[in-house]
Order: structure tokens, then sequence, then C-alpha cells
């Protein structure tokens, strides 16, 4: 039910290209194909060029790692990117999404199977690309979304409470029992 707007016009009825153009995902389960890392955050859109491959890397916190490969933004992947630490395949997934410039991104739990230091650097790229577009989060981890502007918490498929991170601790309700138990399990 109901209907989602994007500047206040619904989904439906933008051109399937130009909603490709304003919206990007980073998925939790991230695909690497067969080609190169620069071919990779290009995803076949033949029109990018270096500047704004390397801006995506740069962006996305992706670019120390892709110069660590043996020939950078050159070195082939095998397809899943099995050379590739979970952690690094999502940084070049991020740097995907980013490319394209989108004014919508979508992270769906991009943060949840990866290692500390890769989940600080997606946290602090994704504080800075939301200064200039809207970021829409989805997370378990509570990390992730601390900083968000607003947060909705489900609750069996509803939800159950809107706020930023202090309003919601303030509430005593469910995402406050949510942190106090990631705190003592060190989520």
């Amino acid at each position: 039910q109901g209907a989602v707007l994007l500047d206040g016009m619904n989904l439906k009825k933008w051109p399937e290209k130009d909603l490709r153009h304003t919206v990007s995902l980073c998925l939790q389960d991230v695909f690497i194909f067969s080609g190169t890392v620069r071919e990779n955050i290009a995803l076949g859109r033949s029109d990018m060029d270096e500047d704004t491959i390397l801006w995506a890397a740069r962006a996305a916190n992706a670019y120390p790692f892709i110069q660590r490969l043996p020939k950078g933004l050159d070195t082939k992947m095998g397809e899943g990117g099995a050379s590739l630490s979970a952690g690094e395949r999502q940084l070049l997934s991020f740097a995907r999404a980013l490319a394209g410039d989108p004014r919508l991104l979508i992270l769906d739990e991009a943060t949840s199977n990866i290692d500390p230091e890769s989940e600080r650097l997606i946290q602090e790229a994704v504080l800075r690309m939301a200064k200039t577009r809207t970021t829409l989060i989805i997370a378990h981890r509570l990390s992730t979304i601390r900083n968000a502007d607003q947060i909705l918490v489900m609750h069996q498929g509803r939800i159950r409470e809107v706020g930023t991170h202090e309003e919601l601790m303030a509430q005593k309700e469910i995402y406050f029992r949510l942190n106090r138990r990631w705190e003592m399990e060190g989520e």
C-alpha cells in the first residue's frame, strides 16, 4: 500500500532511464564481475571517464587498497572477486554506487559482513557523501546508523519509532534497548 516518492514524484511515474541515473544501490551481497577494477566501478557505463572513476574510488575510501593491487585500476578480477577480502569487495561496490553520482544512495546492510576497518572506511565515506545527497541506510548494525538525521525503527513489520539517535535513546523504548544489548554484547 502507499507510494514511494522521490522529489515529490511517485517512483512508478519516473522514466526507468532517469531512475537508474538518480538512484544507486550498495547491497550486502556484493558481486564483482570478471574484468578490471576500473570496469567494475564503471559497471558498463562506457561514458564514464578516468576522473569520475578516480573520484568514486577516493570518495568510497577504496583508492588506498586499489593502489596496492598489482596493476591498480587495471588489475583483473575473477568473477566474484575471490582475490579481494569481503571489506575490499564492499568498498569497490560502494565506489561503483557512487560513480554515477546519484541523488539517492541506498545502502542495504552494506556493512553487515565486513571487518571493522572496512566498516569504518565506509562510514567515513557515507558521512561525507550524505552531505550532498539523500542516503537511505538499512542496517542491523547500530553503529552504521548512529549519525543519521532520522532513524526509523522497524519492529514486527511496522515503523515503531522515529527520531535521531539522541531522541530515541531518551525515549528508552525499542532503540534504547537494542543499543543497551548491543553495548553489552559488543555488536
